[in-house]
């Protein structure tokens, strides 16, 4: 016991220096307010969800503008929208909206908000609405509180019920209308209906929400303020923790071999609920405009070199699961395991290579590629370091190029300079969400998390076009299955493997983990006790 006080004194001393200079208002909580502090390994370059759908943007920007509907352990939890009916053609979908909601500047919230996001927003640059909405055409505004989203082909209603906590966050309208949307100001000074309020930005040190005190729901939020503390090294993350500095750090910031050292200090906790709708997967994004990579033999190779149970044990320490196509096993509705597999196996691996006509130098190297491993997390830049160890020992020479955030961004998603990138993907419960855009061709150049590579096969994306008009489930669920058959075949990107995260929480949070995406979604549940 005398020791775990002297290091927490210790760490807090050390911690507590850094912290009286960087945070606002440090003697905020002394005059009674609750803040949350919350550890934050990144600063996202763009902060509205409604353009940019991920996980990096929700963590912080869903507690300010929110979806029309959130994630829940048994189903949907209406937000902005309190009920929907689908057509029985599935040509349309009729939003009944949240009576008595304002934007955080005193505007009312109506329906053509609703639409305009939609029409304007989702459908022509989000990340994942472009999919998911493509057949949208216009969006009827009978009165402030209804939305009638009508389509042009048919749309699967199980498919925007999947789609609605990801790609429906709402934009005030007012702010929006006549702007350049992707240069608008508000998307650094977010405005929203949700139940804390942007604050302030300090590049390198924090962000602070504030509670909203117009929140519809007048008996939240339940803290007054939340303020992410910019801590990008991991292992500051866990220190700030012990010296109590932070009270929550989420999506695995604390290094999993830390985890049963930091699970053991009293008044911390590990969790491991809140994720179950985020399924992480662990991909090789393929540049197939690479002379090397366009030959199918060679990114078969590239399969075989891998050992994916090493990763999983080394990389992960146990916390994954070996991936066996672009669905996880955790999709139940629509994962197959009838797909083909890529064995570890170091000698056909080579022998491939040689039938494709790459054959060794005299100094062992066929071919050199770059590898350019995302930043996001310890696991996508340690299996770098693993990809272009197993690279080597088929006479591949992968040069890492490693880069921050934004350059990483650039240089994969909109500039194509790379041969071989290394991504945390999301698997977000319907393949059609996040997961079909990776080797659907045709995605404009810088779009994040989508097929960059060049790739385009005919077939795939012909399947990919009849699921996503299918009324069907069953038909749609063995579409998937036939699309999950022909991306193992032609290995457009090689899936390794498939993680969830876990959180470090001090014991004085409640409702932690209320539902399945619960590190993203907006907290205004979120207690934190005397």
């Amino acid at each position: 016991m005398i020791d775990h006080i002297s290091r927490r004194l210790l760490l807090g001393s050390a911690a507590g220096l850094l912290a009286v200079s960087a945070l606002p208002h440090v003697t905020y909580a002394q005059a009674g307010g609750k803040r949350l502090i919350v550890a934050a390994d990144s600063e996202p370059r763009q902060l509205n969800p409604a353009i940019v759908a991920s996980n990096g943007v929700f963590f912080i920007a869903s507690k300010v503008i929110e979806p029309l509907a959130e994630a829940g352990y048994d189903g949907l939890t209406p937000l902005l929208a309190t009920g929907w009916q689908g057509s029985d053609d599935g040509l349309s979908i009729t939003f009944t909206l949240r009576e008595g909601v304002t934007w955080h500047d005193g505007t009312p919230f109506t329906s053509a908000d609703v639409a305009f996001s939609a029409l304007e927003v989702w459908k022509p640059l989000q990340n994942i609405g472009r999919e998911v909405f493509a057949n949208l055409d216009t969006v009827e505004t009978p009165d402030p509180l209804t939305a009638v989203f009508r389509f042009s082909r048919p749309t699967p209603l199980q498919l925007i019920e999947n789609a609605l906590p990801v790609v429906s966050s709402v934009l005030p309208r007012h702010l929006y209308a006549g702007t350049d949307i992707r240069e608008n100001p508000a998307n650094a000074r977010l405005v929203g209906t949700g139940p804390f309020t942007f604050a302030e930005h300090k590049p390198g040190e924090y962000y602070l929400l504030k509670k909203n005190p117009a929140y519809w729901n007048r008996d939240q939020p339940l803290v007054d303020e939340i303020l992410y503390r910019v801590l990008a090294d991991r292992a500051a993350a866990a220190s700030s923790l012990e010296a109590g500095e932070v009270q929550l750090a989420a999506f695995s910031a604390v290094p999993l071999v830390d985890l049963a050292r930091i699970g053991a200090v009293e008044g911390l906790e590990v969790v491991t609920k809140g994720y179950e709708a985020l399924t992480y997967q662990l991909i090789v994004e393929i540049n197939h405009r690479n002379d090397y990579l366009k030959n199918l033999k060679v990114r078969q190779a590239i399969a075989h070199a891998i050992d994916r149970r090493f990763v999983l044990d080394a990389v992960f320490l146990g916390y994954a699961a070996e991936a066996t196509g672009p669905v996880p096993a955790t999709a139940t509705a629509f994962h197959t395991p009838d797909v083909t597999l890529y064995g570890f196996d170091v000698e056909k691996a080579n022998a491939l290579l040689d039938e494709a006509g790459f054959p060794r130098g005299a100094d062992g190297t066929r071919f050199g590629l770059t590898l350019l491993p995302a930043p996001y997390f310890n696991e996508t830049r340690q299996f770098g370091d693993y990809l272009r160890q197993a690279l080597a020992a088929v006479g591949i020479d992968a040069k890492i190029v490693s880069n921050d955030s934004a350059a990483h961004q650039k240089a994969v998603y909109t500039d194509h300079a790379f041969d071989l990138a290394i991504a945390p993907t999301v698997f977000r419960g319907d393949p059609a969400i996040s997961t079909t855009i990776l080797v659907r061709s045709g995605i404009p150049a810088g779009v994040g998390f989508s097929n960059q590579g060049g790739y385009a096969n005919p077939a795939i994306d012909a399947l990919i076009d009849e699921a996503l008009v299918t009324l069907d489930p069953a038909r749609r669920v063995a579409l998937y299955h036939d699309f999950q058959k022909k991306v193992t075949e032609d290995l457009p990107l090689i899936n390794v493997a498939d993680w969830t995260f876990t959180s470090v929480a001090s014991d004085r949070l409640e409702n932690i983990a209320a539902n399945p995406r619960w590190a993203v979604s907006n907290w205004a549940d979120l207690g934190l006790a005397d």
